[in-house]
């Protein structure tokens, strides 16, 4: 009998698999393996998304390099704006058309080092209208993923280790890696002084569902709080950017490195 495909997030993995569903390692994808099974059809597959999306460049924001969004959208990625069984999709998609490589450094995945393929956001800042606008998902490995949300690694005292893989990748020297880690950081204080607006209709010209995102002084507070709680138990945060915060606070100073 003919296996039927699923649509299931990572956060509900273990509750399909008790319901029976079965994990396919070569298509890296859950599956029914038969029809009727009780409980599984919640995750029935949607559509496979096209291999382009809508006003897509998959030319625009090529290579490695350190990508802060501003303040006001910290913590508001693609994931957070839509549905859990919708990413899946959008996440198969990114990493399937780039065989399941990394697009910045071109190695796949290796469970024994956790080293991870995830889909990242690559964004255009339209200046006259304080839009924030996604013009293309990119597969990035771990590694690459920490080197480009360079912030967050320096809250999680991995800097060292992206900074490494930052001039391992791009054959930048360490004088010049630092450099352009100071020019990113020049560069998100600049668009961190006015809010931003998320531009999402390549995703929603695809037939994604996107939701609205909370107001941005919201979304910093949250983000603040989230950012500063993790950083005190020494968890690695989630997927954005370095933790922010309220209105008037400074931002958190880089941690010293004792000699």
């Amino acid at each position: 009998m003919a296996r039927v495909w699923l649509d299931v997030p990572f956060a509900e993995k273990d509750e399909a698999k008790a319901l029976g569903a079965r994990w396919d390692p070569a298509a890296k994808r859950w599956f029914a393996p038969r029809a009727g099974l009780p409980g599984l059809d919640r995750w029935a597959a949607l559509p496979d998304l096209p291999p382009l999306l809508p006003g897509e460049d998959r030319e625009f924001g090529s290579g490695l390099f350190v990508d802060l969004v501003p303040r006001s959208c910290w913590f508001t990625n693609v994931r957070s704006c839509v549905a859990p069984r919708d990413w899946e999709r959008l996440r198969r998609m990114v990493t399937g058309r780039a065989g399941q490589r990394c697009e910045a450094c071109g190695r796949g995945e290796d469970r024994g080092r956790r080293r991870w393929l995830e889909a990242h956001e690559r964004w255009e800042y339209d200046e006259a209208r304080a839009v924030q606008r996604l013009r293309r998902l990119v597969c990035l490995c771990t590694d690459c993923h920490t080197v480009t949300h360079f912030g967050l690694a320096e809250l999680n005292g991995r800097r060292a280790a992206a900074l490494a893989h930052l001039r391992s990748v791009t054959g930048m020297s360490a004088a010049g890696a630092e450099s352009h880690v100071r020019s990113a950081f020049a560069l998100w204080r600049e668009r961190s002084a006015r809010v931003w607006d998320l531009d999402l209709h390549m995703l929603t010209g695809a037939g994604v569902t996107v939701v609205a995102p909370p107001p941005a002084v919201e979304r910093e507070r949250t983000a603040w709080q989230t950012a500063r709680g993790q950083r005190a138990a020494r968890l690695p945060l989630p997927l954005p950017s370095p933790g922010p915060q309220p209105p008037g606070r400074r931002c958190p100073r880089r941690p010293r490195h004792r000699r």
